[in-house]
């Protein structure tokens, strides 16, 4: 088994899945100005933020409970009997939950900001050193910050995924002399993820809806401005980033195939990045979740302070970016195959491009200033 943690590694994904940087200020776009309200529009910031939190946000919360439910009703049937057909089901649950997943990730506001739920869930690469440690010892404690990086998705991702080559070696771990260590800390992962989760999930449905909606102005503070800025951090920080730069060595110089996100379960992390893009345009455009349906959203927005034509632009660039994403054999493969990988390069170029087009070109255009730095530049 590969063991993948060198020390520039865990810094660069240090680096890349912190918030810590997220409170610093970067220079305003020209014409953004956060203690002047926007010319009227006549545009209802208020039924943005309700179509937000009702249609979108909260439904998403809601169907990635149900699916961490579900995961732990996988879990729970292998748990009572480990065989290769229960794992079989436990990694679709975990697949269905993960893919869930991407639809709330870019929420960091509030109760998820609050928790810090992005840093707990989804952290990679997966130290799997350490998870081995705490399997040996039994002694470990999942609510520590500096065990972010052994639990969540990816450590669920080692654990069924990574812990030998074929399905039944792997059972055989969960049926031999590690058995009683593994499905109790696999338990605890999934405890940790149930908990943050519904907690989550409860906090918005328990007032800090009626908070979100209730900030409707046009200040740095309000909750457009807010949120519009988490949106554009996630997609540069965590959806770009995160998912391809990273593992690129865009930053670094440096091609690392092992910090992909579900580095065990090899196809998987094409399809989580799609699902990120997917979610991400689906909320530029304020479609409801689960439906056709759209509202209020950053487009209309936009339509309404005569900018269409950008946020048709926008729309293309995603566009655009998801066809040669999709175009890729998995990232893992990409990168362990070509140095450099360069069709995945050429495929992070069209991602790249919509950077510059919501940092810059909407938020000009919606006089919003950025309330974030990146270290990469633009």
């Amino acid at each position: 088994m590969r063991r993948i943690f060198g020390a520039f590694l865990v810094l660069t994904i240090i680096w890349a899945c912190s918030s810590d940087d997220s409170g610093l200020i970067d220079t305003p776009p020209e014409g953004g100005n956060p203690d002047k309200p926007d010319v009227d529009t006549g545009f209802d910031r208020s039924a943005l933020l309700v179509n937000w939190a009702d249609n979108i946000i909260v439904p998403s919360y809601e169907a990635f409970s149900a699916e961490v439910e579900g995961l732990n009703t996988a879990f729970n049937t292998f748990k009572a009997d480990a065989n290769e057909p229960n794992l079989i089901a436990l990694r679709s649950s975990w697949l269905t939950a993960y893919r869930a997943w991407q639809k709330v990730s870019m929420f960091e506001i509030g109760p998820a900001e609050t928790v810090g739920l992005r840093l707990n869930i989804n952290i990679y690469p997966t130290d799997s050193e350490k998870i081995s440690g705490y399997l040996a010892s039994g002694s470990y404690d999942l609510t520590l910050a500096s065990n972010r990086d052994a639990k969540g998705f990816p450590a669920l991702d080692y654990l069924i995924n990574g812990l030998g080559e074929e399905d039944a070696a792997i059972v055989s771990k969960f049926t031999g002399t590690e058995r009683e260590a593994l499905i109790a800390y696999t338990g605890d992962v999934l405890k940790d993820i149930t908990t943050l989760s519904d907690r989550v999930l409860s906090e918005w449905k328990q007032g800090y809806r009626d908070t979100f909606v209730k900030e409707d102005g046009s200040s740095a503070t309000a909750s457009v401005d807010r949120f519009t800025n988490d949106f554009v951090f996630y997609y540069e920080k965590y959806l770009r980033a995160g998912k391809m730069g990273i593992p690129l060595g865009v930053f670094s110089g440096v091609q690392s195939p092992n910090t992909v996100e579900s580095y065990y379960s090899t196809v998987t992390a094409n399809v989580l990045f799609l699902d990120g893009l997917d979610a991400v345009q689906d909320f530029f455009n304020g479609k409801h979740f689960g439906s056709d349906t759209k509202g209020e959203g950053m487009a209309s927005y936009l339509e309404s302070l005569d900018r269409k034509d950008l946020g048709d632009d926008i729309n293309a660039q995603f566009d655009v970016a998801r066809t040669a994403v999709s175009g890729l054999e998995p990232f893992r493969t990409e990168l362990e195959t070509s140095t450099p990988a360069v069709n995945m390069f050429s495929a992070y170029d069209e991602v790249q491009k919509a950077v510059s087009l919501l940092k810059v070109d909407m938020f000009s255009a919606m006089s919003i200033s950025v309330d974030f730095v990146d270290a990469d530049g633009d």
